[in-house]
């Protein structure tokens, strides 16, 4: 949450993200296209993001159908969109260390309507942003989510929720859950969140299944491994991040044997964290939409729209 002091230069940061968050994620859509390889139109983004002068707050993420979050192609990955795919694209950008993270979904190959689990996740995020605003229970965002998604004839995911964004921190509070609990967080003026609902028409729960490919260090234990001197400037790389998480790719530029020595030495040291795929549990499709929001005194901003 932003403070008095920091809150204008902050503010301006994180429009500046939402932005170049929103443009890159258009250019990201346009190129889902059947055939497409998965990983060009991640790295397309990812390009974007930088030419238009962000950086990653987090590698770009496209999840196809019932894979709901995380999925990040790896570098030798050739799976490609197919007609019919409900396909995310999950992107983050940070200005100077202030973070946004925003996704859409799109049926791959139709431009002619929605598909209705896109249509009922696009509604939820709706309505949870028209019940924002200073002082609101985050539990009625909760309840906006549910009974649209509901509604539809859909479920919302109930162990995926959004989250606070903010400087160099992709996920920390309040949680926005997609259906009410028992908490008692407000939303407050000067605190920046993610709104991101997911709709199925399975069992709405997650687990983690496959490969990682996305990874986060501690900045504090980054640079404390001790190892070769010659891992020394991709560690120091890692800690440069500060925390922020990263795909295999980030790391070529040292050469793909030492990448994954670094790599492997952090997760001997039980200092990497890995984020593999999450698939919804009965294997059905999901839809995600996504937008990060910043609450005023007055009411709240929609960063990446």
């Amino acid at each position: 949450m932003l403070d008095q002091r920091s809150s204008l230069a902050a503010l301006d940061r994180l429009r500046q993200a939402g932005r170049i968050a929103a443009a890159a994620r258009e250019a990201g859509v346009r190129r889902m296209l059947p055939g497409a390889r998965l990983r060009d139109v991640c790295r397309h983004v990812e390009d974007e993001i930088e030419r238009l002068g962000g950086q990653l707050a987090f590698p770009t993420q496209t999840s196809l159908n019932h894979v709901a979050a995380h999925y990040c192609p790896g570098l030798d990955d050739e799976g490609c969109y197919r007609a019919g795919d409900l396909a995310k694209l999950d992107i983050g950008v940070h200005v100077e260390g202030w973070v946004v993270d925003t996704a859409v979904t799109v049926e791959i190959g139709r431009a002619d309507g929605t598909h209705p689990m896109i249509g009922a996740a696009r509604e939820a995020l709706a309505a949870a942003i028209a019940a924002a605003g200073p002082g609101v229970p985050v539990s009625a965002l909760s309840a906006a989510i549910a009974r649209a998604i509901r509604g539809a004839g859909f479920r919302p995911m109930r162990n995926l929720c959004g989250h606070g964004v903010g400087y160099y921190s992709v996920h920390c509070p309040p949680p926005i859950p997609n259906e009410p609990d028992e908490g008692l967080e407000r939303l407050r003026p000067g605190m920046a969140f993610a709104i991101e609902p997911f709709a199925t028409d399975g069992a709405g729960l997650v687990a983690e299944h496959g490969q990682a490919e996305v990874f986060r260090v501690d900045p504090r234990l980054a640079l404390a491994v001790a190892g070769s001197d010659e891992l020394a400037d991709v560690l120091a790389a890692i800690h440069e991040l500060r925390g922020l998480p990263f795909a295999r790719h980030q790391l070529l530029r040292f050469g793909r044997d030492r990448a994954e020595s670094a790599l492997a030495l952090l997760q001997s040291r039980a200092a990497l964290q890995a984020y593999a795929p999450l698939v919804e549990a009965t294997r059905r499709p999901v839809a995600q939409a996504e937008h990060t929001l910043f609450v005023g005194e007055d009411g709240v901003e929609v960063l990446t729209r």
